[in-house]
């Protein structure tokens, strides 16, 4: 046999070799894993006198059990800046050992624990007061910060999340003299995004800290 021929056929050998062992084959991309909080409103825009419902869903995403998890909410700098905004927070249920409402504040430490993958869920209703002043460009912006720890305790991760808490402050439509009154859609445009300050973040660590010492 020429020697051509020899290293032609040792080439396919080896690649026959390599497709039939496993692991030298590329394996498919495992899906995504879930975001560890989700939090989503009953309703976009509110009026005076009503209630807004936050859903909010802790989701392991490690593949260990989550021994700890807190969680806080709370306005975002703009939200607390406006004197006319009047809401306070009315009730906290759900899957936790803690759940507690303090004006325009809430403290949250779900049931633990959390095997990797499943889910723990809280709902927190909130009023919003009948004179409150809301009108264009007047929301309701809430963050809330999230710490949990894993592989029996020894790890962590923490973070800030927005998303769902962004709820419009809008005036009841008003009749106009003479005119039959009709409904007005809030054409307000959104506020821009409050940047949580490292501050803020920090604060909430050391809050943390000194309930786990």
């Amino acid at each position: 046999m020429r020697p051509t021929t020899r290293r032609r056929l040792g080439l396919s050998g080896l690649l026959a070799l390599g497709i039939g062992l496993p692991g030298l084959v590329q394996q498919p991309a495992s899906a995504a894993a879930a975001p560890p909080m989700t939090i989503t409103a009953d309703k976009t825009s509110a009026t005076p006198g009503s209630t807004v419902t936050l859903t909010m869903t802790f989701t392991n995403d490690q593949t260990t059990n989550t021994q700890f998890v807190y969680q806080s909410i709370q306005p975002t700098w703009a939200t607390s800046q406006d004197p006319g905004l009047k809401y306070t927070f009315k009730s906290c249920t759900g899957e936790a050992v803690q759940c507690d409402v303090n004006g325009q504040t809430g403290v949250v430490r779900y049931n633990v624990p959390v095997i990797p993958g499943a889910t723990r869920t809280v709902k927190l209703t909130y009023d919003i007061a009948a004179d409150s002043a809301c009108g264009p460009s007047r929301r309701i912006d809430l963050y809330s910060y999230v710490y949990y720890e894993y592989q029996g305790g020894q790890a962590k991760k923490d973070g800030v999340y927005t998303t769902g808490t962004d709820v419009a402050c809008a005036k009841p439509p008003a009749p106009e003299a003479g005119v039959k009154a009709e409904a007005k859609a809030d054409k307000a445009a959104k506020a821009a995004a409050d940047v949580v300050t490292a501050r803020q973040l920090q604060e909430q660590r050391q809050h943390v800290a000194a309930i786990r010492h």
